[in-house]
């Protein structure tokens, strides 16, 4: 392939993040900017407020700040707890690390629920830490484990956190939009997302829902805070405003994303990308592949790589050769398993090119199956 064949090259993004942008949010972002504190600006910050209370499925309100998921994330940790607080960190991927790693740079007392990567945390190993640590005061866990493809039963966590009076936060960063999450019903305190993912943007803005319970916690915390002080942002937010410049184009985006999300209906958009997940894990398991997650997620499928043959190879090619960029696996599994997407903006017809380029490629590493196996598995799914 000579130069002037690898510039045209179209690519495809079927990676858990960032995920592809469609043309009418790419359109709002391209917009002339205008000045944040103006009526103008704090119509569309309205706007985007009460778009995001349906998205997130709560009555509470939903801040955001400009920065990725993680900022958030500390957010949930620097604005709840105080120096030497006990908590429990869901540990069953990279996220839930993540989590920990949080909490222990803030001086937490972290109790780490160890998770086999790829399965969901079983309720009564969670429920028999906190019977042992009665002075643990909340819980961080993640919807979609991001890293194994695999969405946690929070239904479930939250009932025994509600039970023992704890503090839920969840980090729905990859799972929002697709993964089912009632956080008023479920007894989640705080949920935390990005804008990279479900939410069809490019990265820069994370979100952070706050319950009651969450609000009054805020109150006794004695970590150090600033730009992320969510009593600052509470108060701004109820005025329709920022305590800092906001990513101005960034939310004006997130506006057409609301309103795209709307025509659909959240819980439209949760039934189709389940069907979605269910196709791409019949589509690998056509070729001869299984799935890595016992619980899978709907927001992205993990496959195992065939015998001998590395999943970053798979990656690798993929992206080089056919410009589709997929996810390979983290630590211990980098090199086990790969990720496809299907969350935000990518549809039915992005997984079958997907499926379609990636025979191609295992035939070409000298993996044997039924050639067009997945692709006919997935029409099946989706048209049959």
């Amino acid at each position: 392939m000579d130069k002037e064949e690898t510039k045209m090259k179209r690519k495809y993004l079927m990676t858990p993040g960032p995920s592809p942008v469609p043309s009418f949010a790419r359109e709002a972002l391209s917009r002339e900017i205008i000045h944040h504190r103006t009526p103008e600006f704090r119509q569309i910050l309205n706007e985007v407020n009460e778009g995001l209370k349906c998205v997130f499925c709560t009555k509470n309100p939903v801040l955001i700040f400009a920065s990725s998921g993680t900022g958030a994330m500390q957010a949930a940790v620097n604005n709840f707890f105080s120096l030497g607080d006990k908590v429990v960190a869901v540990c069953g991927g990279k996220f839930g690390e993540r989590w920990r790693d949080i909490a222990k740079s803030f001086g937490l007392d972290v109790v780490e629920m160890e998770v086999e990567w790829g399965a969901a945390p079983a309720i009564e190993d969670l429920r028999k830490i906190l019977d042992a640590n009665k002075d643990v005061k909340g819980v961080f866990t993640t919807l979609c484990e991001t890293s194994t493809a695999t969405v946690y039963d929070i239904e479930a966590i939250g009932r025994v956190t509600k039970e023992k009076n704890l503090l839920l936060i969840v980090d729905a960063i990859s799972g929002l939009g697709q993964d089912k999450l009632f956080p008023d019903e479920w007894a989640v305190d705080v949920v935390v997302c990005g804008s990279q993912k479900g939410f069809m943007l490019p990265p820069g803005l994370s979100f952070l829902s706050l319950s009651r319970k969450a609000q009054d916690f805020m109150k006794n915390s004695n970590l150090p805070k600033y730009y992320f002080d969510l009593n600052k942002a509470l108060k701004s937010y109820e005025k329709e405003d920022t305590p800092y410049t906001p990513a101005v184009s960034l939310i004006v985006g997130l506006r057409e994303v609301m309103s795209e999300i709307s025509k659909e209906g959240i819980e439209k958009r949760w039934e189709r990308f389940k069907m979605m997940a269910n196709a791409a894990g019949e589509a690998a398991r056509a070729l001869g592949l299984e799935i890595f997650s016992k619980r899978p997620s709907a927001s992205l499928t993990a496959i195992i790589s065939p015998p001998g043959i590395k999943s970053s190879d798979i990656v690798k090619t993929l992206r080089k050769e056919y410009g589709v960029s997929i996810a390979a696996g983290q630590d211990s599994i980098k090199d086990k398993i790969f990720r496809i997407a299907h969350m935000g903006w990518i549809n039915e017809q992005d997984l079958i090119m997907c499926f379609s380029l990636l025979e191609k490629v295992l035939k070409d590493l000298g993996y044997k199956f039924k050639i067009g196996a997945s692709i006919s598995r997935l029409q099946e799914v989706f048209y049959g």
